[in-house]
């Protein structure tokens, strides 16, 4: 009994300082409180910066949220009885009479030439690479691969003049395509039809391709599908059963030019979502649903390298290659259209395997066409 009670007074004598020391030889490292050690697994910005990448982060962090800060913007707007009758007409604008995005005849270049979009390019930084001249007279298909988490390369090289598009190829202008609903969000709308930027509808591929020589669209053919698949050191192609921007360049006699971007795919961290997952079970029911999907992704902060959900400041090259050819046939025939997807593929493959080893020396695997 004096054995055993000696024993539990021995027990309850251990001192905090004894405990720790055992703790810490157990785990082998010492013990930190929760918000210390969040603060040194954090990759904190220094605190000086030079001017220039501190605007090139801004602009990037504006842009990252800007669809966002529209709604907010609009709904606060909302709050203001006086300007009711205003805004309900400006809905009925947006929602039944303005035909914009459907024809892309909104882009204004002043505003595709600000300094902005320079801060913007440089972040990454994001460049264009042109293999060979594109004569202005023709309409133009260009197929952005691949589609990353958002298509920051895409809005770089299309949307904007911060990589020298006009400069590349006088005569040519661009129009990077979208979802149609992008055009239902006030204000954000805006922004973007100024860009020249326009609905991935088929009426407005028809549109803008008529409407003369020297036009050209921009598909980033991937779509929703491809961005569950968009993780850094991969190059996973949605593009066998991508057949609709192949049809769409034959019916308007339309070259077919394959845009390869490197780098796209690893300005973001996705978390893991493979085939058969719950998480990609349910991504995939939310684009039948709404038509487009949400990657969990995550990637750097504005005062912070590694956590936060702005983008990495990682090298982007958009290589534009060399045009397919087509001939114009209003009803082009199924081999038609296969026979010059399989052109299409071909020099999509070729631009890799030129380039591979220069902009994709990171790479964990080689480019895969996976459905």
């Amino acid at each position: 009994m004096d054995k055993g009670h000696d024993l539990t007074t021995f027990s309850r004598t251990i001192s905090a300082s004894s405990l720790r020391g055992r703790l810490t030889k157990l785990t082998g490292a010492p013990l930190r409180r929760p918000v210390a050690a969040l603060h040194a697994s954090i990759d904190f910005v220094p605190t000086k910066i030079p001017r220039k990448r501190r605007l090139q982060t801004m602009v990037v962090a504006v842009w990252s949220v800007l669809l966002v800060a529209s709604c907010f913007v609009f709904l606060m707007l909302c709050s203001i009885p006086a300007l009711w009758p205003f805004l309900v007409m400006y809905l009925i604008w947006i929602f039944w009479t303005d035909k914009s995005p459907a024809y892309g005849n909104r882009l204004a270049p002043w505003f595709r030439s600000l300094k902005i979009w320079q801060y913007f390019a440089e972040y990454y930084p994001a460049s264009l690479l042109k293999e060979c001249d594109l004569p202005a007279d023709r309409p133009y298909v260009f197929g952005y691969h691949p589609h990353g988490i958002i298509g920051m390369g895409a809005l770089a090289t299309f949307a904007t003049e911060a990589t020298g598009f006009s400069k590349a190829f006088p005569g040519i202008k661009p129009h990077l395509l979208t979802l149609t609903n992008n055009f239902h969000i006030p204000l954000y709308r805006e922004v973007i039809m100024s860009l020249g930027i326009s609905s991935v509808s088929r009426e407005s591929c028809s549109n803008i391709l008529s409407s003369g020589p020297g036009q050209a669209i921009t598909i980033v053919v991937g779509g929703a599908a491809e961005s569950l698949s968009a993780r850094p050191g991969t190059a996973d192609l949605t593009l066998k059963r991508r057949l609709g921007f192949i049809k769409v360049a034959i019916q308007h006699g339309a070259d077919l030019v394959p845009v390869f971007s490197f780098g796209e795919n690893d300005i973001y961290n996705q978390m893991p979502n493979e085939k058969g997952t719950t998480i990609y079970v349910l991504q995939k029911k939310f684009q039948s649903m709404f038509g487009f999907t949400l990657p969990l992704f995550h990637g750097r902060g504005m005062l912070n390298y590694n956590l936060g959900l702005m983008p990495y400041r990682r090298r982007i090259v958009s290589v534009i290659g060399r045009p397919i050819h087509v001939q114009r046939c209003e009803k082009p025939s199924l081999e038609e259209i296969e026979r010059v997807q399989r052109l299409y593929i071909e020099e999509l493959t070729r631009i890799w395997n030129t380039y591979k080893d220069e902009f994709a020396k990171t790479r964990l695997r080689e480019l895969s066409i996976v459905d």
